[in-house]
């Protein structure tokens, strides 16, 4: 859609949402909507709670702009409500939002295609407790993101104090091969892949306070990985967003082991867009201000 004829239509940015990843949200949220009022959109602000609905019909939105990240928003159910409204709305479709979320189905849908990925398990609530033969490894909640309720498992004195942890997230948890090497993401805007960022937390483990708080992380541009590694990664990212039938940003996070494998850990359809966030310093990085990613997003509609 031409952006001259956007500008014609009333855009509602829903951000916030009822997840443990609201506060981040509401930061993205914000982020965008200023983004969108100094390009001379007509916009709207819509704080995502149970009676979402009657807030777009009272907003009389045109077009939905998600930034929903967590469960009942960047898990197609955001998507699926828009869809029943038959509001169009930017970025990840239904099916793309629901198997990128789902950290099981994820991984599934790579192993059909040969991409590589860490060995993994799940477990549900009141199932036996596995032992585990071999340490360390990472236990967190299928569904979510931020690093919400994440451990890092050393031995097994630890392990049930993670499940318990993980549980208080989700239903369903899975505990995951630990790949020790260098972190990475990769960004698909627009069907072009942006630069590759190497992330190297100041604390050791890129927990939620290395990912949102200014100086947490240092993001290396481009990341300090072999030619071969680079083109590995960059081909993965491409193929993550084909598969899942991404739509306008999908951001891939993988792991650079020291034989130089690279593996790859998760896809984030909605991914940050505050001041610390990846997918804006790619953009940069590029030439691409923060306003042509806004745009970019806006043009896959």
């Amino acid at each position: 859609m031409l952006v001259e004829k956007l500008k014609k239509k009333k855009i509602g940015v829903l951000y916030g949402g009822m997840s443990s990843e609201r506060e981040i949200s509401l930061k993205s949220g914000k982020a965008v909507f200023k983004a969108l009022e100094q390009m001379g959109f007509n916009v709207c602000a819509i704080d995502v709670d149970k009676n979402v609905a009657d807030k777009i019909k009272k907003n009389k939105i045109d077009i939905a702009f998600p930034v929903l990240h967590g469960s009942l928003g960047e898990d197609g159910s955001i998507q699926g409500m828009l869809e029943m409204m038959g509001i169009p709305y930017t970025g990840c479709g239904i099916f793309s939002s629901a198997a990128s979320m789902d950290k099981d189905v994820f991984k599934k849908f790579l192993k059909t295609e040969n991409l590589n990925t860490p060995a993994w398990f799940v477990l549900k609530q009141f199932q036996a407790i596995p032992k585990i033969k071999k340490y360390p490894i990472v236990v967190k909640p299928v569904s979510g993101g931020s690093t919400i309720g994440i451990t890092i498992v050393k031995n097994s004195g630890q392990f049930l104090k993670a499940v318990k942890n993980a549980f208080h997230y989700d239903k369903k948890i899975i505990a995951e091969q630990f790949i020790k090497g260098k972190e990475i993401t990769c960004a698909v805007l627009k069907g072009e892949v942006l630069p590759i960022i190497e992330i190297v937390p100041k604390k050791g483990f890129y927990d939620f306070d290395a990912k949102y708080k200014k100086g947490g992380s240092l993001h290396i541009i481009p990341a300090r990985i072999s030619k071969k590694a680079y083109k590995t990664a960059r081909n993965y990212a491409l193929k993550v967003y084909e598969l899942f039938n991404c739509s306008a940003i999908c951001r891939v996070d993988m792991i650079i082991d020291r034989d130089d494998k690279v593996w790859i850990l998760e896809n984030n359809t909605m991914p940050g867009m505050t001041e610390t966030s990846l997918v804006p310093d790619a953009a940069k990085f590029a030439g691409l201000t923060f306003n042509d990613v806004i745009l970019k997003i806006l043009e896959c509609l």
